[in-house]
């Protein structure tokens, strides 16, 4: 795997540059006229093609100083799309449910962003984008309805994964019928703002895979926001999971940067004394940095 360099590609863009996505599409056609065609996979692939113009004392520290890092087209390093960064839109503010997560391995998830969710999808579903260069400090994360709390998860600015904290689970011998259900959980641990899914309860079996958050501790006690007063009366059993269960939409919601490479040389202009145009230089996403 080749290097990259964690920074971000900073400099004046000109009007007039222009970006492309493009699929891995294979065609083969017949003698007959017929299109065979498949899907080598099912992710989009941007080219950037930038215009730059610089003085020549911001030159080196912007554009060319990068480039020799990068050793040309061997590294590559972040770029920010000025139409594209957030996974609200094009570039709405994140919330934590914008976009489903991919699982990787137990409580380890994966940073997607879909296309095309205005008209139905194909066979072949909806295309994403793995992102893995999510901007620092601008994740959310959701399971279902209910948002978690940033102690509850971590995410790798390098990778795009997250990774939610170990599982914390007690075992249920009562929940009262309110506005804001008590439940009884001997022993536990949790703390107001966690959030906690609840199975396996017999008698108030409506309370079953649902998740809301603490909003009340006490000794053996937690307070969740579940109305629970039309419920039938609790009978026995259940537990309570911190950690998305089975079934359950794990969401998150970013800003990004997307990882590319030099996909040309640098070509230097002058237009005029102390000045230089940086023309035409295209820049290729990365989708496996």
């Amino acid at each position: 795997m080749a290097d990259f360099l964690e920074e971000v590609l900073y400099s004046t863009v000109k009007y007039g540059s222009s970006w492309q996505d493009e699929y891995n599409v294979n065609v083969v056609e017949t003698s007959g006229g017929s299109e065979y065609r498949s899907l080598i996979h099912p992710f989009p692939k941007r080219t950037f093609t930038l215009d730059f113009e610089l003085a020549t004392a911001d030159m080196w520290g912007n554009i060319l100083d990068l480039y020799h890092r990068a050793h040309g087209t061997y590294a590559g390093f972040r770029a920010w799309c000025h139409d594209e960064d957030s996974s609200n839109g094009p570039l709405g503010t994140p919330t934590a449910f914008d976009q489903p997560m991919g699982p990787v391995s137990e409580g380890v998830y994966q940073l997607r962003k879909y296309y095309g969710l205005a008209g139905t999808a194909g066979a072949t579903g909806y295309p994403y984008r793995t992102i893995k260069k999510p901007q620092i400090g601008t994740t959310l994360i959701g399971i279902g309805a209910t948002a978690i709390r940033s102690a509850d998860w971590s995410v790798s600015t390098t990778t795009g994964q997250v990774t939610f904290a170990a599982d914390q689970t007690f075992t249920i011998t009562g929940i009262t019928k309110a506005s804001q259900a008590v439940i009884t959980a001997t022993g536990h641990t949790l703390v107001t703002g966690q959030s906690v899914q609840i199975s396996g309860v017999a008698g108030m079996t409506q309370i079953n895979g649902q998740r809301a958050l603490i909003t009340a501790t006490a000794t053996n006690q937690i307070t969740v926001a579940i109305d629970s007063t039309a419920y039938s009366t609790y009978a026995s059993g259940g537990v309570v999971h911190t950690r998305p269960q089975t079934g359950e939409a794990v969401t998150a919601g970013f800003r990004f940067h997307f990882p590319v490479r030099f996909k040309t040389v640098l070509p230097i202009g002058q237009d005029y004394p102390l000045h230089r145009v940086v023309d035409g230089v295209e820049f290729v996403e990365l989708l496996n940095p």
